[in-house]
């Protein structure tokens, strides 16, 4: 339970240090339990948007679901998001990418990645039906964060423990944790969504491998803040692909 509690209190702000009181050492394995915070994550948006879709039109229901996620992460990842943009689009060398990322001031990249980022977040979901968006979120919040765990398993961390934002470097998978996190990955992807859906799984993961090769090629690893750029891409494109499927389908 201290690793699944380490990963609840790292990747979120809801006070889960008042349930759980986790040796600081295992939060250097939150990443492997990545997964296990998406269904928590998941359910609480896609419980905001079918909730909120009663009382609301589609549109407010869809932007107050993304709202949830947002302050239940504090904007973790997309802060993330944002810092892999102005990073990558500025620098050009890894001592530059690497310093400008750990620059809390946002640049031009990264304003516009969380401007076509959203925008992007809110026409997929609208363009989905209520019922299906709801089990889409559900399943693409862990498969996502799942998939983009196996960094550690592709890349080494690209900086040291003292210069890394955290403090802290993860730990990469064992065979123990990956089955685990693949489990909480997984299920929800298999139980909630119609097999027809099921290759909205390609993109997220040819996502993964083509910015994994751009950050080996670019820094030669990975930062926290890759982390967060790389689920939300993944997911952004597990949306895609499900609205692409569906458009097809009808």
């Amino acid at each position: 339970m201290n690793n699944i509690g380490a990963a609840l209190i790292f990747f979120t702000r809801l006070p889960f240090w008042r349930i759980f009181k986790v040796p600081n050492e295992y939060f250097k394995q939150v990443i492997n339990y990545w997964s296990v915070v998406g269904w928590l994550t998941g359910t609480v948006m896609a419980g905001v948007l079918w909730g909120a879709s009663h009382v609301f039109p589609l549109h407010i229901a869809v932007v107050l679901a993304i709202l949830s996620r947002l302050l239940i992460t504090g904007a973790l990842h997309e802060d993330g998001l944002a810092d892999f943009f102005d990073g990558f689009g500025g620098g050009t060398s890894k001592e530059r990418i690497l310093a400008i990322m750990k620059d809390s001031h946002i640049g031009t990249y990264g304003v516009l990645s969380l401007i076509f980022y959203f925008l992007l977040l809110f026409l997929l979901i609208s363009s989905l039906p209520l019922h299906i968006a709801c089990l889409v979120i559900m399943a693409g919040d862990p498969l996502c964060k799942f998939i983009g765990s196996l960094i550690t398993l592709r890349l080494p961390y690209a900086r040291n423990e003292e210069t890394s934002k955290a403090k802290m470097v993860y730990r990469s998978m064992v065979l123990r944790t990956f089955i685990l996190s693949a489990v909480f990955g997984l299920v929800p992807f298999i139980v909630l969504l119609p097999m027809k859906y099921w290759l909205g799984a390609i993109l997220p993961v040819l996502i993964f491998l083509l910015l994994t090769s751009l950050m080996n090629k670019k820094i030669q690893g990975y930062t926290g803040d890759c982390c967060g750029a790389l689920f939300l891409m993944c997911e952004l494109s597990f949306y895609l692909g499900i609205v692409a499927l569906y458009t097809y389908l009808v």
